[in-house]
C-alpha cells in the first residue's frame, strides 16, 4: 500500500519546446514534448485546434500571439502553458494542379500576408538555363507577368521546369523559386505529305505543336483517300456522287453531311441539299477527324480546321482556324498520338 501511495504522488515534470523560433504564419511549427511521463497528451494552440499526439506539428494561418497548452493524462495539475508569437508570413506563390502535362492551362497564384495593405508588387520570371532548348519551355497566357496571378502552359516534358516570383513588399524583396516535373500526354495527330515528306503534328484542344518530319512515310497516307467511303452500308464513290456535286475531287463524310472538295471546299446534305462553300480558295487535301468532330483542309496558305457543320441548313459561324503555314499538303490523316 506504502508503494502505491509513493507511486501516486511521484511528480511528473510537464514541459515542450517548439521550433522554429520566430515562426510566421503558414510556416509549420514543430512542438517537442519534454515531459518526463505521461500516456495521454492533449494540446490546446490557441487558435481553436487541438491534438492528442504527443508532439505534433502545427501550422498557424494567421499572425499573432497565441497561448499554446500541453495536458497530460488529462489532469489540470499537470499542465505547462507557453506564449508563442507568429509572425507574418512568409511569401509564397501556389498551384492547386499536382501533376503537370504538356498543352495544358495552369493557374500560379501569389500568396502574400499584408494585412497592413503595404505597396506589393509582383515580378514573375522564368530562370534561363544555358542547357534549356528554344523555344521555351512554358507560355505566358491571359496576364501580365507583374500580376499576383500567372497563367501559362508548358510546351515540352521538361523534368524541374522552374517557375520563380519575386515579391517586394514594403520594400524588402523576397525571391521564390519552384520546380515541377512535365510529362508529355497522349493526343489527337494530323499526317501530312508534302513534297518534302510525311510529318505529323500533334493538336492539344485549340494548341498544337510544331509539325515533326517522320524518318519514313506514314503508312495512312500511303493510302488512297476522299475518293470512296463506306457509309450506312453503301459505298460512295466520285462517280456516284458527281451528278448531284458537279467537280468533286474528293469527299468526306460523317454525320449525314458530306465535307467535299470541288473548287473550294464545301459541305452538304447527301441529296445536294444546303449546298453552303467553306472555303473559295482551291483545296489540295481534307480529312475529318470524327474522334473530335474536326474537319483539316489544305490550300495554298497552309493547313486549316474547323468543328462540324451542326446547323441544319449549314450554315457556320465559326472560323476557320489556321493550323500551319505548310505548303504543297497533298494527303490529310487524322490519328491517334504514339507518344
Amino acid at each position: 500500500m506504502l508503494g502505491l501511495a509513493l507511486m501516486a504522488c511521484k511528480h511528473i515534470n510537464v514541459d515542450f519546446t517548439y521550433s522554429p523560433a520566430a515562426p510566421r504564419a503558414g510556416e509549420p511549427v514543430y512542438f517537442a514534448n519534454h515531459s518526463s511521463s505521461g500516456e495521454e497528451w492533449e494540446w490546446i494552440f490557441g487558435s481553436g485546434a487541438t491534438s492528442t499526439l504527443k508532439s505534433p506539428t502545427y501550422t498557424y494561418k494567421q499572425p499573432g500571439t497565441y497561448r499554446v497548452t500541453l495536458k497530460v493524462d488529462k489532469k489540470s495539475s499537470r499542465t505547462a502553458t507557453k506564449e508563442i508569437i507568429i509572425y507574418d508570413t512568409i511569401p509564397t506563390f501556389t498551384c492547386e494542379e499536382t501533376d503537370f502535362t504538356i498543352y495544358t492551362d495552369y493557374t500560379f497564384k501569389a500568396v502574400v500576408y499584408n494585412p497592413y495593405n503595404y505597396d506589393v508588387k509582383y515580378e514573375w520570371y522564368l530562370p534561363t538555363d544555358p542547357t534549356e532548348f528554344i523555344p521555351p519551355y512554358c507560355i505566358i497566357t491571359d496576364t501580365a507577368m507583374n500580376m499576383s496571378t500567372l497563367h501559362l502552359y508548358f510546351t515540352r516534358p521538361i523534368s524541374e521546369a522552374r517557375i520563380g516570383l519575386r515579391v517586394t513588399l514594403n520594400g524588402v524583396l523576397t525571391d521564390i523559386e519552384k520546380r515541377y516535373d512535365v510529362s508529355d500526354r497522349t493526343t489527337r495527330s494530323v499526317l501530312l505529305r508534302t513534297e518534302e515528306g510525311d510529318y505529323r503534328q500533334r493538336i492539344f484542344g485549340d494548341r498544337a505543336e510544331p509539325a515533326k518530319k517522320l524518318a519514313e512515310p506514314n503508312a495512312l497516307l500511303n493510302q488512297e483517300q476522299d475518293t470512296t467511303q463506306r457509309y450506312n452500308n453503301y459505298v460512295f464513290t466520285i462517280e456516284d456522287l458527281s451528278p448531284i456535286f458537279p467537280g468533286i475531287v474528293g469527299f468526306h463524310i460523317a454525320s449525314r453531311k458530306i465535307y467535299y472538295r470541288a473548287n473550294g471546299l464545301w459541305v452538304a446534305y447527301l441529296d445536294g441539299a444546303h449546298n453552303v462553300q467553306i472555303d473559295s480558295m482551291a483545296c489540295n487535301a481534307m480529312t475529318l477527324d470524327t474522334k473530335d468532330n474536326r474537319i483539316y483542309w489544305a490550300n495554298e496558305k497552309g493547313v486549316w480546321y474547323m468543328p462540324f457543320v451542326g446547323s441544319e441548313n449549314n450554315k457556320f459561324i465559326t472560323v476557320p482556324v489556321q493550323l500551319n503555314e505548310m505548303k504543297n499538303v497533298t494527303k490529310i490523316a487524322a490519328d491517334a498520338d504514339p507518344k
